[in-house]
């Protein structure tokens, strides 16, 4: 009986693991997310069977994310943790393409400039911005931060309730770094987490988390403010990513 029990486990595993592929960037402003994302794949991740494949940017030159066309081929998820960067045209076209199939996209902090120039920034013309996927995929905006009355508390928009907090005590979960200002959101986005700044602080409060779909193949697109290195050290945290990774890979 043990043994049917761990074959039927063993088949329930390889049925649901999937093929992620982490796009991310090692720069001062980015939070660590190199060293970030590796640890959520090692413990979080690879533990439950997934295949993931980490593509880190400006390799070999700055705005190139040398494998990753071939890796979003066999993507059923993409996970973006990387900030201002304009991949080449080829690269650029794979990231639509991957999301025009419905396939979903996990954005993390810096996401929501992902792809967005600074102000009068000279972009080489091989080079690919998208600076409407901030509004346009994530559903919200890139509109500043609040830097006062940090750490900024989080809780859970009144009413919600959804698996993505299965397991994740909130209020165990604080915002260490900026809070981003965000609204307004999509109309057809559904905020999960708030965010409120402390003391001191002019900014209302912001959504920290939430959820859409995007296009007509209505790809799932769950998208989280928090993700600085301090806010990453929180278990519940943790598990809220990896709720969103298995709600994100949901038909």
């Amino acid at each position: 009986m043990k043994f049917i029990l761990l074959c039927f486990a063993l088949l329930t595993c390889a049925a649901s693991a999937a093929n992620i592929v982490i796009m991310t960037v090692e720069d001062p402003n980015n939070y660590e997310a190199p060293r970030t994302m590796r640890e959520f794949a090692e413990k979080e991740l690879r533990p439950l069977g997934h295949q993931v494949t980490i593509i880190e940017g400006d390799k070999p030159q700055p705005h190139h994310f040398a494998g990753l066309v071939e890796a979003l081929k066999e993507a059923d998820l993409l996970v973006l943790f990387s900030r201002r960067r304009f991949p080449p045209k080829e690269q650029m076209a794979a990231i639509r393409a991957h999301l025009a199939a419905g396939k979903p996209l996990l954005g993390i902090r810096t996401a929501n400039h992902a792809f967005i120039p600074k102000p009068k920034e000279v972009v080489d013309p091989g080079l690919e911005p998208w600076p409407d996927f901030t509004h346009e995929v994530l559903g919200g905006e890139n509109a500043g931060y609040e830097t006062k009355g940090l750490p900024y508390s989080v809780r859970v928009l009144d009413g919600v309730k959804t698996p993505l907090l299965e397991g994740v005590n909130v209020a165990n979960i604080q915002g260490y770094q900026s809070l981003y200002k965000v609204l307004p959101l999509a109309a057809d986005a559904t905020p999960i987490l708030i965010g409120t700044a402390q003391a001191g602080a002019t900014t209302p409060p912001q959504p920290v988390a939430w959820t859409r779909s995007y296009g007509s193949g209505k790809a799932r697109i769950f998208y989280t403010s928090l993700g600085a290195p301090e806010d990453m050290r929180s278990a519940d945290l943790q598990r809220l990513l990896r709720n969103a990774v298995e709600w994100t890979l949901k038909k």
